[in-house]
């Protein structure tokens, strides 16, 4: 072999085993958006670890197309300024998908980002206005309000038969979401609304608000914010003497919410999806107890298990397509049917939205024991 044709051959060696260095060295990075502090921390610290617990497990299984995944997380405060300032550095960090966030705020805020970037993202983030803006990118790994709305109205008119239902929210986007679907579906089918009224979130003290709806005489209050408030909001409610029931949507089912309403949470309702620990899938079972061994406690909430499905199912699909090109994941994911998720079934639309729902109303006794009063057929 004459020297100059050697020459060349070492080269190309060389080139090869530097380049098959640096692909065996890299990684896939997978985001997590969540509020790591703030109010909502239990629930972004739950999918931090829940995505870090499955990650862990998958490289132990030698990853993902001889690559190891990578966990980058960003805490959003659950906020919109904070969900545009996580999604634009997750782009910058060259995740493939984010999983999260918790709450509806910042999930808008970060979608037309990640849709510019060409990053998939998935959430819990129930306001139906998130599929509406039809960005590729974008997968619920939960169920809309629309969904909950239908079933709340017909649990408080044609179950409870309350006959004087006073609806508030907070004013963020999932609050005033599931509040505005719930009156309108109650209206609908007949139900008397006597009073819509919105809260300021975090402000503790609402006694002033319950004092104008004690004179209304309700029924019942239905309020669809957050568990910080909504336990507040029930303690404050019993210590003026209304006899009123309270009825939560699904983001007060939090340990938080009886903390905060203490004894006060005894005979409340509860609107949400199966609880995780009535889950009837074996995939739940062997979650749930990875889970606590890991981390020595309880995922917070269904929300912890829903992300967990949002991340199996990216994961999935980089699988199955064998390519981390996020249009052809997409592809995939918007045919996605049946696939065996921790939460049940999971089927993707074509706007991304996960086909199908199944709520319950629960009553809650001894403070936090649950007790399931009403469920879809």
């Amino acid at each position: 072999m004459k020297l100059k044709n050697l020459l060349w051959v070492v080269v190309s060696l060389a080139f090869v085993f530097v380049s098959s260095s640096v692909f065996a060295a890299g990684v896939i990075k997978i985001g997590v958006q969540a509020p790591i502090t703030g109010s909502f921390a239990n629930e972004g610290q739950g999918i931090d670890n829940a995505v870090k617990m499955l990650v862990a497990q998958q490289n132990a299984k030698g990853g993902l197309l001889g690559k190891k995944l990578e966990v980058v997380t960003c805490d959003d405060e659950g906020t919109a300024v904070g969900g545009a300032i996580c999604a634009r550095k997750l782009v910058n960090d060259g995740v493939v998908a984010v999983i999260g966030t918790y709450s509806s705020t910042p999930a808008e805020s970060a979608e037309p980002i990640y849709a510019r970037a060409g990053v998939l993202q998935t959430s819990d983030a129930t306001a139906d206005s998130l599929t509406k803006h039809g960005y590729w990118t974008f997968f619920r790994n939960s169920c809309p309000n629309s969904a909950e709305a239908t079933f709340t109205a017909d649990f408080l008119v044609k179950d409870k038969h309350f006959k004087r239902i006073v609806v508030l929210s907070d004013y963020s986007t999932y609050a005033t979401d599931l509040a505005n679907a719930t009156e309108a579906t109650l209206k609908k089918i007949g139900g008397n609304v006597i009073y819509r009224g919105k809260i300021q979130a975090g402000s503790q003290n609402f006694t002033p608000i319950l004092t104008k709806i004690k004179s209304m005489n309700p029924d019942v209050i239905y309020f669809s914010g957050y568990y910080t408030d909504g336990g507040l909001i029930r303690a404050q409610e019993v210590s003026l003497g209304m006899k009123a029931a309270f009825v939560g949507g699904d983001s007060n089912d939090n340990p938080e919410f009886f903390k905060l309403a203490g004894k006060a949470s005894n005979g409340v309702y509860m609107i949400n999806v199966p609880r995780p620990d009535i889950l009837p899938y074996p995939l739940a079972k062997e979650f749930l107890r990875d889970y606590q061994a890991r981390y020595h406690m309880m995922p917070p909430s269904i929300w912890t298990l829903f992300n967990a499905d949002g991340l199996r199912a990216i994961m999935y699909a980089i699988e199955k397509t064998k390519t981390t090109d996020t249009k052809k994941l997409a592809a995939f994911l918007h045919n996605l049917k049946n696939f065996q998720g921790i939460t049940g079934p999971i089927t993707f639309t074509k706007d991304g939205e996960r086909a199908g729902s199944r709520f319950m109303a629960y009553e809650i006794y001894n403070n936090n024991q649950y007790k399931v009063v009403y469920k879809e057929d």
